[in-house]
């Protein structure tokens, strides 16, 4: 029998990593109630932290053996060059693996150069590990279909060896590049037009600004945030809905960030609910304490009346409902409760519903399929290639607007910011400006 000495680091690696994830899931369920509040917050994120790090360790390992290790046996290892390019790839590597843990220890009224340059290393590092694997299968695939050997000529075999890596790392740095200019910019703003089932004539035009995933935190700090309201109050909206994931820390210690946002002034109210990120925090009760201070209200399974300025008889349900990860994390007092969040709101009246993830949109529309209309976020529109094709295969609603059945909308925000890794690939920063026609 093999013992855990004898495995290879990869497998040492896979099996700390279940150990944490076992970890995880007894925190979650067994030692949920018998720890302190705050304990049990550091305790979840550091786990989390960990768990991403041992995984990442399985491509690190990969990527050093690529880029530096397989050059060790070659002339370029007798280059000048070839140990400040050691200590670069290890610099990156660890710079990588340290963006996790800013989350615990650098977060503050503005990004720390230290957490900007460990995201864009991760960002990076996601976008090394696809090309390196990409270019690894296609280099087995032609080498199955032709038929080749380990007879090829050693100079050949030295030469495709350094290709593969080489090749990777230009398109990482390029691609880093453009992410990181394309996330630079300012958020667009979209403008959609949803005609939406028994909305009052009155209300016909009514302009809601829908804003989502902006995750103050590490890398999105005050100044982001003062200038997505300046673009939003330009807009001049009726209604402003944050959709979740507004931040990726406690309130405490970033509320100076969060100021901004008391200058929306939006004549029917501005809205939030909760999206996965806000649980991750574990500081939900004192988010919605600060947001209530901003006059920002917090739909926590529950709905209010949006009524016509021209005519008190008219008006329609808005709804809010918890994200649905306060349900596997057993998140006492929250959790999706769509009966309770619509309670009171009949389909004599158009219904329109706030839920952070699409897959809540989906199961929304399954129990209620009178709902008019649900605006969501959370896909980022997979933010960065290459997991953009995973957040459209992952979710039943990926960006943008869907029509479902003949009088439902589902409109996913491909997020107002970024998730940490301050870039964008294939997918654009948006302020989404919907204007709202009745029949």
């Amino acid at each position: 029998m093999i013992s855990f000495k004898q495995l290879p680091l990869e497998a040492k690696a896979a099996v700390a990593a279940g150990v944490i994830f076992f970890s995880m899931m007894l925190s979650r369920s067994y030692l949920a109630e018998q720890l302190e509040f705050r304990t049990r917050r550091w305790l979840l994120r550091l786990q989390m932290a960990l768990f991403a790090n041992v995984l990442m360790l399985i491509g690190s390992l990969h990527v050093w053996r690529s880029t530096v290790t397989a050059f060790s046996r070659s002339s370029a290892a007798n280059s000048f060059y070839f140990m400040p390019w050691k200590v670069a790839v290890f610099m990156f590597l660890a710079l990588a693996h340290s963006s996790f843990f800013t989350l615990l220890f650098l977060v503050a009224e503005e990004p720390y150069f230290f957490s900007l340059a460990a995201y864009t290393c991760l960002g990076a590092y996601i976008i090394l590990i696809f090309f390196l694997f990409t270019l690894g299968s296609v280099e087995q695939a032609y080498k199955f279909l032709a038929g080749r050997s380990a007879k090829a000529g050693t100079g050949n075999k030295n030469s495709r060896t350094a290709m593969k890596p080489i090749l990777s790392v230009m398109l990482t740095v390029v691609l880093t590049v453009v992410g990181l200019l394309n996330a630079s910019r300012p958020p667009t703003v979209n403008s959609v037009e949803i005609p939406v089932h028994k909305l009052p004539s009155t209300m016909n035009n009514l302009k809601v600004v829908l804003l989502s995933d902006i995750h103050l935190g590490p890398t999105v700090g005050k100044s982001k945030l003062a200038m997505i309201v300046r673009m939003v109050k330009a807009l001049k909206p009726d209604i402003t809905v944050i959709v979740g994931d507004l931040t990726d820390s406690e309130a405490e210690i970033i509320r100076p960030a969060v100021e901004p946002l008391g200058e929306l002034n939006s004549p029917l109210g501005t809205y939030f609910v909760t999206g996965n990120h806000e649980y991750y925090t574990s500081d939900v009760s004192n988010w919605f304490e600060l947001l209530k201070s901003f006059n920002i209200r917090p739909l926590h399974n529950e709905n209010v009346k949006i009524v016509s300025p021209k005519s008190t008889d008219d008006w329609f349900c808005l709804a809010g409902v918890d994200d649905i990860e306060a349900d596997a994390l057993r998140y006492s007092g929250h959790g999706m409760d769509l009966k309770k969040a619509l309670r009171d709101c009949s389909s004599e009246h158009a219904i329109v519903l706030l839920a952070h993830q699409p897959i809540a949109a989906k199961w929304a529309l399954q129990e209620r399929p009178d709902i008019n209309l649900i605006l969501s976020g959370h896909t980022h529109g997979g933010q960065m290639f290459p997991l953009n094709a995973g957040a459209y295969f992952l979710n039943p609603f990926f960006v943008g607007l869907y029509k479902v059945g003949q009088n439902t909308f589902v409109y996913v925000s491909p997020g107002t910011m970024y998730f940490g890794i301050p870039m964008r690939l294939g997918s654009r920063a948006e302020i989404t400006e919907i204007i709202l026609r009745s029949p």
